[in-house]
């Protein structure tokens, strides 16, 4: 994904400052892409200066909010209508999930038993977000993409109790 992408996506849904642009990367991308304030700021002046983003208004403390110009809106939708994504992930959480087998019994035990505990507490952040989007006015763009969330953990939650299970299996010799 493109962090340029990201920005003028989330700026199409509702112009803001650079630093709220980072607030709102945490609580809505940060499964699928982390950006911090030192990447997002040269990002917003590049996307200035290539015509993308304009300063709608400043604030205290110089900061500025910013807004999609018609050329960031037309690049938005070149990216997700003309060009195939790169659909190839790093996941370290993946990584150790193929690794599992190579720990002993109790050490397999202990990580999958984590990864339940972050699960669970995943999918009721998610959930508290829900419910924070269903108590808004009007259709929210991203609330499906919360929905997907929490059926994704939910058939994570499933692979790891079955991973549990087995280990209550004997192993045949």
């Amino acid at each position: 994904m493109s962090l340029r992408h990201a920005v003028l996506g989330l700026l199409v849904v509702e112009p803001t400052t650079g630093y709220d642009l980072a607030q709102r990367f945490d609580g809505s991308l940060a499964n699928a892409w982390h950006a911090s304030h030192s990447q997002i700021y040269p990002e917003l002046a590049r996307l200035h200066e290539a015509g993308m983003v304009e300063v709608l208004g400043e604030g205290p403390r110089r900061s500025r909010t910013w807004g999609v110009t018609d050329s960031g809106r037309d690049e938005l939708r070149r990216w997700m209508t003309d060009t195939e994504p790169n659909r190839s992930q790093r996941s370290e959480t993946a990584v150790r999930w193929f690794l599992l087998s190579l720990l002993e019994p109790a050490d397999r035990r202990f990580v999958l038993e984590h990864e339940l505990a972050f699960g669970a507490a995943e999918i009721d952040r998610l959930g508290h977000i829900a419910d924070r989007l269903d108590t808004l006015p009007g259709t929210q763009p991203f609330r499906a993409t919360v929905d997907l969330g929490l059926r994704i953990n939910a058939v994570v939650r499933e692979w790891l109790l079955e991973q549990l299970a087995a280990l209550e299996v004997p192993e045949q010799t």
